[in-house]
């Protein structure tokens, strides 16, 4: 970055050093305005997700632990005491953990119909605590994180700085890049001088780090998205790469009666024990008198969710579904979400994400700081560039990336009629002249 402003009498041939360099700092600078406001709340949010189990486990301490004590209760008596406290209207799941250390998780619809939670003892069937699922602490952190609380308008204002994120992260990195008496060894060195130059430089270095680290984590969390995600998944069902998961379709067998006696829950939890699953368990009961039981493992490993479909009356494995069955492209995409949430290669994951959302953040600050310092008074400070022809090859890239994120693309039209229509005649996101 630079304050200088630029001269007149230059040509377009300069586009290849310094007018280039202005008009690259002045997008960075424009896609900064929407995306590090959104980069600060991703970073924040996400990294406290990280530690979900660990928070988890710290609030709800006295509902996730309880004291062994001789045998446990069937299933169905802990299912009951939930029906007595707080009604059920439809039961969604049960997980088990295989720890004598560990309450029941019952899933269900309330007397309200509120979908909601229920710990239960399982050596004495006390309902230890009952919760709506979408008033979770962690939950709501989660919805925030991707849609602001606001559904899907607020997942799209989401989406769109995550595909903006990545223009200022590819502008970023040209803006680092070692040019002039800047060498690289000053380029990849921790930030030096006083004031407004070491704000400078801590962003430009946090900008380094950042896109290292942080893109991978933008790019594996685009599955979750509306218009991307959506394109995806319409793409991966036109060539035969979906996920062949047995819980939201695909080609699931009934039972083989549709009267009889329902088996016990517990007889299913040993059926996956026996088909060497690995805990925990997350069972879904039949809706229907002709379906099945649904169970996974419930494991944060992605090699491990194993799915079976049990017979309700026989307990007849009917059919298993191993993470290894799906598609080559369904499986990238769920280790990179694996990945998105610290869970692929463990505490090392965690880790390098935690070290993604403290970069994040400083990025966000200093970027904000610098501007500040930079920004003259009574203007917003956007850098000084000549509304010049884009060579070639940016334009190629900028249409290349409209079309891999098109949100960014969407946006992007929307700015530049709305820049030709208003902003130009009101002065807006333009440098002041001398």
């Amino acid at each position: 970055m630079t304050d200088s402003t630029y001269q007149g009498g230059q040509t377009r041939a300069d586009a290849t050093g310094g007018l280039l360099y202005r008009l690259v700092w002045k997008w960075h600078f424009l896609a900064s305005l929407y995306v590090l406001p959104f980069m600060l709340m991703l970073s924040l949010t996400g990294g406290i997700y990280l530690y979900k189990p660990q928070i988890e486990a710290w609030l709800y301490a006295d509902a996730f632990t309880v004291t062994p004590a001789g045998q446990t209760l069937p299933y169905e008596d802990q299912i009951a005491a939930v029906e007595e406290a707080a009604g059920i209207t439809r039961l969604r799941g049960v997980t088990a953990y295989d720890d004598p250390a560990r309450s029941t998780l019952i899933e269900f619809n309330d007397a309200d119909k509120v979908r909601s939670y229920a710990w239960v003892n399982p050596y004495t069937g006390a309902v230890l605590k009952i919760a709506a699922r979408d008033d979770m602490a962690m939950r709501v952190l989660r919805k925030f994180h991707g849609e602001l609380l606001l559904g899907s308008v607020g997942t799209k204002f989401v989406e769109a700085a995550a595909h903006w994120a990545v223009v200022m992260f590819v502008t970023g990195l040209y803006l680092w890049w070692p040019r002039g008496q800047r060498s690289l060894a000053k380029a990849v060195s921790l930030p030096t001088g006083k004031g407004r130059s070491w704000w400078r430089e801590t962003h430009l270095f946090t900008g380094f780090l950042a896109t290292i680290l942080i893109v991978p984590i933008l790019v594996s969390g685009l599955p979750w998205t509306d218009v991307w995600g959506g394109g995806l998944s319409y793409v991966q069902e036109q060539t035969g790469t979906k996920s062949k998961s047995l819980r939201f379709g695909g080609n699931v067998p009934n039972s083989t009666a549709d009267t009889g006696e329902t088996i016990a829950y517990a007889q299913v939890f040993d059926i996956a024990r026996a088909e060497g699953l690995h805990a925990p368990y997350e069972m879904r009961p039949p809706k229907t008198n002709e379906a099945a039981f649904w169970l996974r493992s419930a494991s944060v490993h992605r090699a491990e969710q194993t799915e079976l479909i049990i017979d309700q009356y026989s307990g007849a494995l009917l059919k298993r579904h191993d993470f290894g069955d799906n598609p080559g492209v369904a499986q990238a995409v769920s280790y990179g979400i694996s990945f998105h949430q610290g869970e692929l290669y463990g505490w090392l994951n965690i880790a390098q994400n935690t070290l993604a959302a403290l970069l994040g953040v400083v990025l966000s600050v200093s970027g904000f700081v610098a501007w500040w310092m930079r920004r003259p008074a009574g203007s917003l400070g956007v850098p000084a560039a000549p509304d010049a022809a884009l060579p070639g090859g940016i334009i190629v890239l900028a249409i290349g990336l409209a079309i891999v994120f098109p949100l960014m693309g969407g946006t992007l039209i929307a700015a530049l009629l709305l820049d030709w229509l208003i902003f130009r005649r009101l002065g807006w996101f333009r440098a002041k002249t001398a």
